[in-house]
């Protein structure tokens, strides 16, 4: 009798979007508070505040959906390259490949002829399914998606922006820098805790990395922001 799957929880599967999610908010909240920090700091117009966020939040979403879609294209196109050379190579030499693949398996610890065995029963099923993931390393879970990881990027980076962005326009001049900053590592540790428990690491030490790079960003765009508002 086979056994049943084993229910266990894995969070590979999420990597795809994950990535580009957390990337996007993490920039988003950045880089508009760097920005609503540095004007606001040379600045006490709550209009030039607002427009620098708000061009800062439009630019920044397109720039990060361009920039996903262009470099997961390209991962794709990589990907797509491979899988039809080794579909070339299925066809013209069947026998190869399956040494070749008995071979990945002797070098993971299987003996040579249960080695031969498994790469041919695999291949009967999937030869490409077989050679993409144990040679290549292409599976269905990793494979690069630029449409999904652009709007993901795009989404994430628009929320993040919006909340220091939000707290700019709400706080009273005297106060827009602290309430931008403290609005943004609240945000950065949420984004922390949740990027953390979507991919199931540990949530202190990527709560504390998220943190401590985006308040050194803000802090370093709000010290050049006041050097340059005391020059102008």
């Amino acid at each position: 009798m086979i056994p049943g799957p084993h229910p266990e929880q894995h969070f590979s599967h999420r990597v795809g979007w994950l990535r580009a999610a957390v990337l996007g908010a993490n920039d988003g909240i950045v880089s508009t508070a760097s920005l609503v920090i540095g004007v606001a700091a040379a600045s006490s117009n709550r209009s030039a505040v607002l427009v620098a966020g708000m061009a800062g939040l439009v630019a920044g979403a397109m720039s990060m959906a361009a920039g996903e879609y262009v470099s997961v294209s390209s991962q794709a196109d990589t990907e797509r390259a491979d899988l039809e050379k080794e579909r070339r190579e299925l066809r013209d030499d069947p026998s190869g490949e399956r040494e070749e693949l008995a071979g990945i398996y002797v070098a993971r610890g299987l003996d040579p002829e249960l080695a031969t065995q498994v790469a041919e029963q695999l291949m009967d099923h999937d030869a490409l399914g077989a050679h993409a993931r144990d040679e290549l390393g292409i599976t269905d879970t990793a494979t690069a998606r630029p449409v999904q990881a652009a709007l993901a990027s795009a989404a994430t980076f628009s929320a993040g922006a919006a909340l220091p962005l939000l707290a700019a326009a709400f706080a009273a001049g005297g106060w827009r820098v602290p309430m931008v900053t403290l609005v943004s590592l609240l945000a950065l540790v949420l984004l922390g805790v949740l990027g953390a428990r979507a991919g199931g690491a540990p949530i202190a030490k990527a709560t504390g990395r998220v943190v401590f790079w985006g308040a050194l960003a803000m802090a370093v765009t709000a010290l050049i922001g006041k050097a340059f508002g005391a020059v102008v």
